[in-house]
C-alpha cells in the first residue's frame, strides 16, 4: 500500500495543468492572477490559457506582449462559460484542466496541493481550494488585512493532509481542478447556462453522476477577491441568475437552494458520534458535512426520488424511516415536525433507531419571534401555512411526555429598528421573542 502511494504522487507531479482564466476588462486582477501563478507554481508542470471577453480597459494590448500565455481574443463577450470551454478546447489534450477566476491571487504549494489530492484516488474527479469568502463553506477561519500577511498564513495552512481533504457535493468554480479523463467524458460546461452562474453547481452533479468524487482541500488556499464585473450591474446580475436556477431546476428536478441544506445548527449538540442518521436528508450536503466534521458513519433518509438518486453517491440513503435498520447515536431531524401527520407515532418510530442513550436533534423557527409577530401585525402569514406550528413549550411537552429528557440552545440575528422598538414594548411578556430559531436535543435511555 505504501508503495502505491508512492507511484500515484509521482504521477501527480509528471502531469501537467491547462490554467483557464477568463478576462473580462479588471486588468489589474489578471495581472496580479498570473504574476501570482509565476511566483508560486512549479516551472514548466502547466500552461495558462486566458479568454479574453473583448475588454476594452488594456487588457488586450497587455496579453499580447505575454509570449508565455494561450490567448483567444474573443470580439464580443461570449460570456463565463463558452469562455471556458474555448480553453477547454486548445487545451493541451493530456493535461487536466484548472479553471481560476481572474480574481484571485495564488499562493504557496497552491497547484501541488490540489494534485495530490485529485490522484490520490482514482475516483477523484475533481478538487478546489479554500479561499476568504464563505460561500458553499469553502471559506477560512483567519483573516488578514494585506496581501503580505495572507501569503504567511497560506503558507502555514498549504501543508499536505489527506485529513483535510472534504468530500462535497458541489464546488465552485473560482478555482477548479478537473482530471483529465472527467473532462473528455463530460465535454466542457452546459452552454445553456450562459453567460455564467450556477454552470458549477450543474458541472459537480455531472461529475459525480459518473461516479466521480468532488474533494475540498482546506489544505490549498488562494485569495479570492470576488469582483467580477458581472456583479457589479446586479439586476443583469439577479436576473441571470434566477434564469439559470430556473433552467438547473428543469434539468435536475430540485433546485440549487438544496447545496446549502446542511443542518449546521445542530453540530452544537453533538459530541463523538459513531453513527448518525440525517432525516430529510436531501441530496446529501449535510451528510458530507458530517462525515467531514466527525469522522462519523452517517446514513441518510431522503423522501425525494431525485435528491436521493444524487445523496446515494454519498453513503446509505433510505426513502423512508421504516426502511431504516439499525441504530444511531444521533438522530437529526431538522424541522421535519412540521410536516409529520402523527407525531407520536413519528417519535415512537425514532426511539426504535437510537441507541441506549442516544440523541434526536432538531432545529425550528421561533413561531413566537419578533420577526414572526411584526410579520403577523402587517397581515402576513405565509409563513404559518405549514402544516403543524410549534413552540419550543409545545416541543418540550411533546417528549417529555414520551419520556425524553430535553434541553435547547436559542439564537437571534440582530433587528432593524421597526423589529427593536415592538420587541422593546413586548418583551414584558415573553423573553423568547428575542430568539429568532431554536436548536433542542432530547435523549432516551
Amino acid at each position: 500500500m505504501f508503495i502505491l502511494r508512492k507511484v500515484i504522487i509521482y504521477i501527480t507531479m509528471d502531469r501537467k495543468t491547462s490554467i483557464i482564466i477568463l478576462s473580462y476588462n479588471n486588468l489589474e486582477y489578471t495581472k496580479s492572477c498570473i504574476e501570482s501563478i509565476y511566483k508560486y507554481t512549479e516551472k514548466d508542470s502547466y500552461e495558462i490559457i486566458v479568454i479574453d471577453n473583448n475588454s476594452i480597459d488594456g487588457s488586450r494590448d497587455w496579453l499580447l506582449e505575454q509570449d508565455k500565455i494561450k490567448v483567444i481574443f474573443n470580439n464580443f463577450n461570449v460570456g463565463f462559460v463558452c469562455g471556458c470551454n474555448q480553453g477547454i478546447n486548445i487545451a493541451n489534450k493530456d493535461n487536466d484542466i484548472l479553471l481560476l477566476n481572474n480574481d484571485t491571487i495564488v499562493t504557496n504549494n497552491w497547484l501541488k496541493n490540489l494534485k495530490i489530492c485529485l490522484y490520490s484516488d482514482k475516483f477523484i474527479g475533481a478538487v478546489g481550494a479554500v479561499c476568504n469568502k464563505n460561500e458553499n463553506r469553502q471559506g477560512v477561519s483567519f483573516s488578514y488585512d494585506d496581501f503580505e500577511t495572507m501569503q504567511k498564513y497560506a503558507l502555514e495552512n498549504n501543508v499536505s493532509s489527506s485529513y483535510r481533504w472534504e468530500e462535497k457535493a458541489f464546488l465552485i468554480g473560482y478555482c477548479l481542478l478537473i482530471k483529465r479523463e472527467v473532462i473528455d467524458k463530460i465535454g466542457g460546461l452546459d452552454t445553456l447556462y450562459t453567460p455564467g452562474y450556477i454552470e458549477d453547481n450543474d458541472l459537480s452533479i455531472r461529475i459525480i453522476k459518473l461516479g466521480y468524487k468532488l474533494m475540498l482541500c482546506h489544505d490549498c488556499f488562494i485569495h479570492h477577491y470576488l469582483g467580477t464585473q458581472f456583479r457589479k450591474d446586479l439586476s443583469k446580475f439577479y436576473a441571470v441568475l434566477n434564469k439559470n436556477r430556473e433552467y438547473f431546476y428543469s434539468k435536475w428536478g430540485f433546485n440549487t437552494f438544496c447545496f446549502d441544506e446542511v443542518k449546521e445548527a445542530s453540530f452544537v449538540f453533538i459530541d463523538k458520534p459513531k453513527k448518525i442518521l440525517e432525516l430529510d436528508c436531501g441530496i446529501g450536503c449535510g451528510m458530507l458535512a458530517l462525515k467531514y466534521k466527525y469522522s462519523s458513519l452517517v446514513d441518510g433518509v431522503c423522501f425525494d426520488d431525485k435528491k436521493r438518486d444524487i445523496a446515494k453517491h454519498f453513503g446509505k440513503v433510505f426513502k423512508r424511516l421504516e426502511d431504516v435498520c439499525g441504530k444511531y447515536d444521533y438522530i437529526l431531524i431538522g424541522d421535519i415536525l412540521k410536516k409529520v401527520k402523527n407525531v407520536d407515532s413519528f417519535i415512537d418510530n425514532l426511539r426504535k433507531k437510537l441507541t441506549i442513550g442516544g440523541k434526536i436533534v432538531g432545529e425550528m423557527d421561533n413561531l413566537i419571534s419578533v420577526k414572526n409577530i411584526n410579520l403577523l401585525l402587517k397581515g402576513r402569514g405565509k409563513f404559518l401555512n405549514n402544516r403543524n406550528n410549534y413552540t419550543i413549550l409545545d416541543i418540550k411537552d411533546i417528549f417529555s411526555k414520551k419520556g425524553f429528557t430535553f434541553k435547547y440552545f436559542a439564537w437571534y440575528r440582530n433587528f432593524n429598528e421597526e423589529e427593536k422598538k415592538l420587541f422593546d414594548s413586548l418583551l414584558p411578556y415573553n423573553k423568547e421573542i428575542r430568539y429568532s430559531y431554536y436548536t433542542f436535543v432530547v435523549s432516551y435511555s
